[in-house]
């Protein structure tokens, strides 16, 4: 874990150095200031020599500005380390993402991937922050405050050691404990954001239902389950305040107690027990900032270990080593094909599908909900692999083509139609960068986009709101095929992407495609026959098997799931 993590400091390994030389150096300065301080009350102030009191102030002064000038630079640099390293973390787990397959994206969900972008990346660029300063401060401050106790008197640094293992044992049980109920902490976090991204992406429909109630008390639920799990843990947490005061205390007084024995008896100074005193604290403290630390790395070892998850998943979905990267025509052929999403084969969403289809063709997929007809057309743009079988275009495995030229040739409008945030041609423009306002035009008029188009005051700068929620349903649909058109593909897949639209509209798409792009291979999913209807040929899926493949006309005579939908939808002529 931690060798993934520390990959993602790069260019801040000397901001981190710089830290560690700083905050060593600063501890340096403030172990010296108790001994100084010890010499200034023994030979200045108890002998009234006003010499050793002018030089020891002025040393004072000199080392405590040290102390702080070098704490400054600590904790600028400390603040920069830190800062780049959760900015590196967050880059290189977004970017992963990016790079995921469909099969890697369903097995995080949206939230958990964003709980782990934000509140995961935070945790664990506070504990690296911590651990740079805090983490190197500690224990050299323990270390260099024993050497000096043991420098003034043996005998009263003894005390110190027997603290020590007392201090451990608690701070070993307090964390050890606080853990697993982190643990749980962080998966409630995923339902909750679970829930506030459901709220807010379909709060038209919560109000529609006025089911506000509803979602407020699913809310209050999470939000008091995390509460709960959180006092819990930090209820363990909190009892490293007062193990700590209880051990500071105690050893000031047994510190003062032998001390003033030993002042009286004459073998120890008043100054070397004001330092002894000083060192006490200095000794503690440090392990307080120990205990914090080590509180703070369980948190952020929960989180770490969720942050390694996203950067450690392979895309099942990879380049071949010398990829093909030209596709010659948009014929499609799926040989054997078996599809399991769960990778088992008693789980098969699709079972030993065979066709053939030629470059060119306009090919109708029907078939009942969950039937895989999205499946289907998912594995020949590569979205997921084939469990077994060959899917080929052009006369060349999916899986040998340079994965960016497949699907640039094969453009998808999927079932849910997502506009960005921009005006109406950036999004037209994912299609193609550069793209002309006369390639505009073109795409617009085919997927009959242009016409409220024009009617925006400001066309196509119009800005689309997020989500696209200032457009309707059918609007929406028409850009995301318009933006399909525009990667001038050799395969065009309409995933049940024309279902808001009205059917005179629908009907001048096709027109459009049959008479402007008739090279183009359309594969048209739809519910309603008369999308497909003039398809050159039908595949008529049933529980992720082919179970007719034929024209039109034919199927309305030889297929009975295609009868069934037909006069389901079309009055017969009497």
């Amino acid at each position: 874990m931690l060798k993934t993590l520390i990959k993602s400091i790069r260019e801040y390994k000397k901001e981190s150095i710089l830290t560690v030389l700083f905050t060593s150096l600063e501890v340096i300065m403030e172990v010296f200031i108790p001994f100084i301080m010890s010499y200034l009350i023994d030979q200045g102030i108890n002998k009234g020599d006003s010499k050793v009191i002018t030089i020891c102030s002025l040393i004072l002064f000199i080392v405590a500005m040290l102390s702080l000038t070098f704490g400054i630079l600590s904790g600028y640099f400390a603040s920069r380390a830190s800062g780049g390293f959760g900015k590196n973390l967050r880059k290189d787990m977004y970017y992963k993402v990016q790079d995921y397959s469909f099969a890697n994206i369903d097995k995080f969900s949206s939230s958990s991937i964003v709980t782990r972008l934000t509140t995961d990346v935070s945790n664990v660029q506070n504990a690296y922050q911590m651990i740079i300063r805090i983490a190197v401060r500690a224990p050299l401050t323990l270390i260099f405050s024993l050497v000096m106790a043991f420098i003034i008197s043996y005998k009263i640094a003894l005390i110190y050691l027997c603290i020590i293992p007392f201090l451990a044992f608690a701070l070993y049980f307090i964390s050890s404990n606080a853990h697993p109920r982190f643990e749980k902490v962080f998966k409630t976090y995923d339902e909750l954001n679970n829930n506030v991204q459901e709220n807010v992406r379909g709060i038209r429909v919560v109000k529609t239902y006025v089911m506000e109630d509803f979602e407020k008390d699913k809310f209050s639920k999470v939000s008091k389950l995390i509460y709960d799990r959180f006092c819990k843990a930090e209820k363990l947490v909190a009892l490293n305040s007062p193990v700590m005061q209880i051990s500071i205390y105690s050893c000031i007084l047994l510190v003062s107690w032998f001390g003033a024995k030993m002042i009286v008896s004459f073998s120890l100074s008043t100054g070397s027990l004001t330092s002894l005193i000083t060192y006490a604290g200095s000794i503690l403290n440090s392990l307080m900032m120990l205990s914090m630390i080590y509180v703070m790395c369980t948190i952020a070892l929960t989180s770490g270990k969720r942050v390694v998850e996203i950067l450690s998943e392979e895309s099942d979905i990879k380049n071949p080593q010398n990829p093909v990267t030209e596709i010659k025509d948009g014929s499609i052929e799926f040989k054997n094909v078996s599809f399991s999403y769960v990778k088992k084969d008693n789980k098969l969403s699709l079972k030993n599908v065979n066709l053939k289809i030629k470059s060119g063709e306009i090919i109708g997929i029907i078939g009942a909900t969950g039937s895989s007809k999205s499946t289907l057309v998912n594995l020949i743009s590569r979205l997921y692999d084939v469990t077994s079988g060959e899917v080929l275009v052009g006369g060349i495995n999916v899986k040998d083509y340079d994965i960016k030229t497949l699907r640039d040739n094969v453009a998808v409008v999927l079932q849910n139609n997502v506009l960005f945030s921009g005006t109406i041609a950036d999004n037209l423009r994912w299609g193609k960068k550069n793209a002309t306002d006369e390639e505009l035009d073109r795409v617009a008029n085919l997927a009959q986009a242009k016409e409220f188009i024009d009617k925006f005051p400001l066309k196509y700068d119009t800005v689309i709101s997020q989500g696209g929620t200032n457009v309707s349903g059918g609007q929406k649909q028409r850009l995301c095929i318009a933006r399909a058109l525009l990667k001038d593909p050799k395969i065009l897949i309409l995933d049940d992407s024309t279902s808001a639209v009205d059917t005179a509209t629908d009907a001048l798409i096709r027109e459009g495609f049959k008479r402007y792009i008739p090279e183009v291979t359309k594969i048209i999913i739809a519910q309603r026959i008369a999308s497909i209807e003039n398809a050159d040929r039908v595949i008529v899926l049933d529980k992720g098997e082919i179970v007719d493949f034929d024209t039109p006309k034919n199927l309305l005579k030889s297929s009975k799931i295609y009868q069934e939908v037909y006069h389901s939808q079309v009055k017969e002529e009497k």
